[in-house]
């Protein structure tokens, strides 16, 4: 990652956006199935939900959302790698999903550890019968509105498989983030790729109207 291939560099870049934006939708469409599925059966009464779960929610959604514009940036910036100003918006938005994907990653395996932990009492909290420890692995029948059993193992697919897409995004977003740096020549031998990468962007949009000309003058 020293270097930026002039040839490859681009496409690269691309096809990384291209992976953020898809890993992103794919992430919020998660979010979507755990809010219909999960967070809306677990109020209890008073319309209150688990602290912990509403925030790892959240966080996702945002996360989701900010991986797809570091992609749409990405892809800007791999057609346009003179732009100053795209590759530092590049730099600030990868940056910034990356911290976010991997403090998302880390609060789903706390929300994955905790339920776990308690046998998803957390999950319970729409029971109404409150005269035993209700946890979704009970014997004891509750008077639910939901199979606490499919609550269970479908929080714990779902989380799980945020995990991955928060672990991808994150990884993805630091890629991003240290072609930027490269771009920007502030990391390694960036200033020469820097350099190199800006004299043959200025060559190729020069070249066109020659090409053009050159083919008038045949026709």
């Amino acid at each position: 990652m020293c270097t930026f291939d002039k040839d490859k560099g681009p496409n690269r870049l691309m096809k990384k956006g291209l992976a953020l934006i898809l890993v992103g939708h794919i992430n919020l469409i998660l979010c979507a199935i755990v809010h219909g599925n999960i967070l809306r059966h677990i109020s209890n009464p008073s319309h209150h939900i688990t602290t912990e779960y509403t925030a790892v929610n959240v966080i996702s959604v945002t996360s989701g959302l900010l991986s797809v514009t570091t992609g749409i940036v990405a892809i800007v910036v791999s057609r346009n790698l003179a732009a100053s100003k795209l590759k530092t918006g590049l730099l600030i938005v990868s940056l910034l999903n990356a911290l976010l994907s991997a403090v998302c990653l880390i609060m789903l395996i706390m929300a994955v550890g905790i339920t776990v932990a308690h046998n998803g009492q957390g999950l319970m909290q729409g029971c109404i019968d409150a005269k035993f420890p209700i946890n979704a692995r009970s014997p004891i029948s509750a008077e639910c509105p939901f199979d606490t059993t499919r609550i269970y193992d479908t929080a714990l697919t779902l989380w799980v498989t945020c995990a991955v897409m928060a672990a991808v995004e994150t990884t993805l977003s630091v890629w991003c983030f240290i072609v930027g740096l490269i771009l920007k020549g502030l990391a390694c031998c960036g200033t020469r790729n820097k350099n190199q990468v800006e004299e043959e962007a200025k060559l190729s949009t020069h070249s066109q109207p020659l090409m053009r000309t050159e083919t008038s003058l045949e026709v």
